[in-house]
Order: structure tokens, then sequence, then C-alpha cells
């Protein structure tokens, strides 16, 4: 099946941001990009897609052989939304969004089914970490606070076929210095980060 992966990316200047009390700035920003390569990495054989607003991302993206969806001033819902038509009119049969911080992320082949959403909440199960669902499917972005929650109800609400994935490895994102410590991520002293397959 031809998918399309979109992996939103804010500016790695200001990922991070509850980090902030314990982590630098720049080395917030090389966490963010190391985890978004993985994401990249774990995108392909598929087709990935870096949704984002900010020109060293984009550059970024160039180098690692993603195509850039420019979606300034949309905010992450409406870039997503704007992204997934974008890449329906691509003529790709799936989409797949995945956030670009899950350090364990390997690929996404699992999750795809035939006229299927699949969703994967985070370890909290407050987050949708990935969402697979076929490109015309009508489901609009919610992300934030509760958004499994809200992605379950929507898809439900349109007589949808969903299935929900418990995916110990796409569970696990990084928003806290807990999170950082329960996957044994850590900045070593030579200023580079460590951890599992690093």
């Amino acid at each position: 099946m031809e998918a399309a992966v979109l992996v939103p990316i804010k500016a790695f200047r200001n990922a991070k941001g509850r980090l902030a009390p314990s982590v630098s700035p720049v080395a917030r920003a090389d966490l963010a990009r190391m985890m978004a390569t993985r994401v990249l990495d774990a995108a392909r054989p598929f087709t990935p897609f870096v949704v984002c607003d900010d020109d060293e991302v984009a550059d970024w993206a160039g180098r690692q052989g993603a195509e850039v969806l420019w979606t300034p001033g949309l905010g992450l819902n409406g870039a997503v939304d704007h992204a997934s038509a974008v890449v329906a009119g691509k003529g790709f049969e799936h989409v797949v969004i995945a956030h670009g911080d899950l350090p364990l992320a390997t690929g996404f082949e699992h999750l795809i089914a035939d006229g299927v959403v699949t969703l994967v909440p985070d370890h909290r199960l407050d987050g949708t970490n990935v969402q697979t669902r076929p490109a015309a499917t009508d489901l609009p972005a919610m992300y934030g606070a509760g958004s499994f929650r809200h992605h379950l109800t929507a898809a439900l609400e349109r007589d949808l076929e969903v299935r929900v994935v418990t995916d110990p490895q796409l569970a696990r994102d990084v928003d806290t210095i807990t999170d950082l410590d329960e996957l044994g991520i850590a900045l070593g002293t030579d200023g580079n980060w460590t951890g599992p397959d690093r």
C-alpha cells in the first residue's frame, strides 16, 4: 500500500520547552533532531514528509531525504489537516501521522490496515503518538491535551472502523526529565546524547 508518513516538527530551537529547567537550549535542539531523525528512519520504506514552518527544520528535512510540506501560521492541527489533504491529492492511499519525539520508533508497517483508522496512544493514554488512516478519511486533527480520547470519539462518531494499538515502543515520547530517565537517555559529558541504540 502506498503510504505517506507525516512528521510534524516545530522549530528545533523551541522544542521540548518542559525540559528547559534542566537542559540547555542547544541540548534540547540536539535531542529534538536526534529523535526526529529516528522517526524519519522508521518511516521508510514509505514516503516521509516533514510538516513544518521553520527554515532550519526544512533544510534539515531535505538533507534527510524527506519532502517538506510548508505550513506557516496553521498551528499543529491546521498543519496536519493541510498536509493530509496534500498527500491525498498526490495519490497516496494511506497516511501515517507520527510525532517527531518517538525515540524508540522502528517502523509503522504493522499499523496500516486497509480501510481502518489506527490510533496509538502515548503511555499515559492521553496523547495520540501515531495515527494511521486511509488518506481520504475525514478525521480532523485534534492534537493537544486528551487528543487520544478526542480522536477516538471523532472516529467513532463518523462510524469509521477503528482499532487502538498499544505499542510499547511507539507509546514512549519525551516531554519531561522523568521520560528521559525512564528511557535511559542521558546527556554525556561530551555533550552528546546517549541511550538505547545510540
